[in-house]
């Protein structure tokens, strides 16, 4: 019995007290009219138990997170494995999941090009290298006479804890002052208390000295010793206002610009480090929207031609928006009811984007009393993103958003990352370059790119499991996806071939598989090769049910269950 799933005795829902032998390791159709109880066996059922069971296997503490699991209406089921379902829901709608990240190969891009990734300068595109402990004291020495320097060392970078034994090590070294989360304090006269959950930045204040002839050797000493405390990173704050970076790892001795060691959080747009700073790693950011703010422009000013709401008052005079327009009509000359795409370009201009700092003077009369007013109107765009930045409310905040459109951020293009993180190559491309090429070229590229011995000895394992991925998304028929592409777009049968993928990739062998109807959508070629798929999940080792009314799945199977004869009460 030990290769069969038995049942005894299953009830749930319409299941008529079902008696039921399953080989392992086959692929097992379900099958029947809608509703006869198909789903209830495979999924609230087999599925359920099976999954059940797994998590009761684990520890009490990693339970608490899991919840409790019903059991369902059945006597006695022997033969499980852990369940995976692999249903037709889509995969997650979060604008920061992309194809790459769903699939995991997005981590191991991250990893290739930090690893064998060639770094440019994000300004000039110059390779970029090594910088010496010489060249650093030369380009600090090149600076004004009399300019106050403090070298800092970067010991703690974004990383989350209280960091008590760094801040106790700093103080038994001599250091008595360091810049905690962009704040200098005394270490020997404060009480740091650092929350713990928090991700703090902790640089130690090195030396402290103004460029001046003959300073070079005390330069080159404490540039060394900052060296040593921050495994080879340096600040130097100018004045206290500028800051420049130095590394003994790369930097531009044309635009005197040096990068951070390259990591794999730097190309990571989920990371604070590795995110373009406008768009937070969003690649695109949501703007107010002239059309959707004025989307009749044939109605006047006083009828409602500004759709905001706030804005639709203009026309009761006891409004303060009728007070601000009434003044702002006098001093520009326009008049509330003509049309507003009769009003001359540079009022228009006006109204969306405000008075460029001119003033205007009116009085407003209100339930807290009559006050006078002297402000430069910001305009009805600016106005609007504020409110919606500042709102609290979440109704307020859907509200705004309905006069909002997502556009390209405009300083990283859509890419999601810092410049520095796009400058780094392998083959001349970067890491967007990479996710936004098909997965059937992403995969060409990656067979024929050109690597130097080193890179290839570093590179080899990870480009193995990078090309065994995209291997299997090509097998189920996905070569004309992009790994940026943002996992919310995909339709149901894309989705659910990308964790078929995923899983054939993870490699499991002795797990019960349960699918909802994966055909659904599929054109008669994809179906082909989604049972290509199901039957290599087979061959593997593992158990597969499928839900399913397609004839070639259950030409494919090696079992078939009928269930019925009915829908409903006549089922099961």
């Amino acid at each position: 019995m030990k290769n069969k799933i038995v049942i005894k005795g299953a009830r749930e829902h319409n299941l008529k007290n079902i008696d039921l032998e399953l080989n392992r390791d086959q692929l097992i159709v379900f099958t029947g009219l809608s509703g006869s109880g198909k789903s209830s066996l495979a999924f609230d059922t087999i599925y359920a138990e099976g999954q059940r069971r797994y998590v009761e296997s684990l520890s009490a503490y990693a339970r608490q997170f899991l919840g409790q699991m019903e059991k369902p209406e059945v006597d006695y089921i022997s033969g499980l494995s852990p369940a995976i379902s692999i249903d037709q829901k889509t995969t997650s709608k979060n604008p920061r999941s992309t194809v790459g990240t769903v699939t995991e190969i997005y981590d191991y891009l991250r990893l290739l090009f930090a690893r064998v990734g060639v770094p440019h300068c994000p300004n000039c595109g110059k390779e970029i290298k090594k910088q010496t402990i010489d060249q650093m004291v030369d380009q600090l020495m090149e600076l004004p006479e009399r300019t106050k320097v403090q070298l800092l060392a970067p010991i703690v970078r974004g990383r989350k804890g209280k960091h008590e034994k760094v801040l106790e090590t700093a103080v038994k070294q001599g250091y008595i002052r360091a810049r905690i989360d962009g704040e200098v304090v005394d270490l020997t006269e404060a009480e740091i208390d650092l929350d713990k959950n928090k991700k703090h930045s902790i640089d130690i204040v090195v030396d402290r000295l103004v460029i001046k002839e003959g300073i070079g050797k005390r330069l080159t000493d404490s540039i060394e010793t900052v060296m040593k405390q921050s495994g080879g990173l340096m600040i130097a704050e100018i004045n206290g206002v500028e800051e420049m970076n130095f590394s003994q790892s790369f930097s531009c001795p044309d635009c005197q610009i040096s990068i951070e060691e390259i990591e794999p959080r730097l190309f990571s747009f989920n990371n604070p480090f590795g995110a373009c700073p406008t768009c937070t790693g969003l690649g695109e950011k949501l703007e107010v929207d002239p059309e959707l703010v004025i989307p009749n422009p044939e109605l006047t000013i006083r009828q409602g031609a500004i759709a905001v709401i706030g804005w639709g008052s203009i026309g009761n005079p006891d409004s303060y928006a009728y007070a601000l327009f009434d003044a702002l009509m006098k001093k520009y000359h326009f008049d509330l009811d003509t049309p507003f795409k009769e009003l001359p370009e540079d009022i228009q201009n006006m109204i969306l984007y405000g008075t460029d700092g001119e003033k205007v003077q009116f009085t407003f009369s209100g339930e807290y009393g009559t006050r006078n007013y002297d402000y430069a109107f910001e305009g009805v765009i600016a106005n609007t993103k504020r409110r919606y930045e500042e709102s609290s409310s979440e109704s307020m905040r859907d509200e705004y958003e309905s006069y909002m459109t997502s556009i390209p951020c405009k300083t990283c293009k859509g890419a999601r990352l810092k410049p520095e993180a796009l400058a780094v190559t392998i083959g001349d491309k970067n890491i967007n370059q990479v996710t936004s090429m098909s997965i059937g070229d992403l995969r060409t590229f990656f067979l024929e790119v050109e690597l130097t011995d080193r890179q290839k000895a570093i590179g080899a394992q990870i480009l193995k499991e990078i090309n065994a991925r995209l291997g299997f998304l090509v097998d189920v028929g996905l070569d004309y996806l992009t790994l940026s592409r943002s996992s919310g777009t995909l339709s149901g049968g894309e989705a659910q071939r990308i964790r078929l993928a995923t899983q054939i990739g993870s490699g499991l062998v002795g797990v019960l598989y349960i699918l909802d109807e994966p055909s659904i959508g599929l054109h008669q070629r994809d179906n082909e090769r989604l049972i290509q798929t199901l039957v290599r999940l087979r061959d593997l080792g593992n158990t597969l049910i499928v839900v399913e009314h397609d004839e070639d799945t259950m030409h494919a199977a090696d079992w078939i269950v009928d269930i019925g004869p009915g829908a409903g009460e006549h089922g099961g």
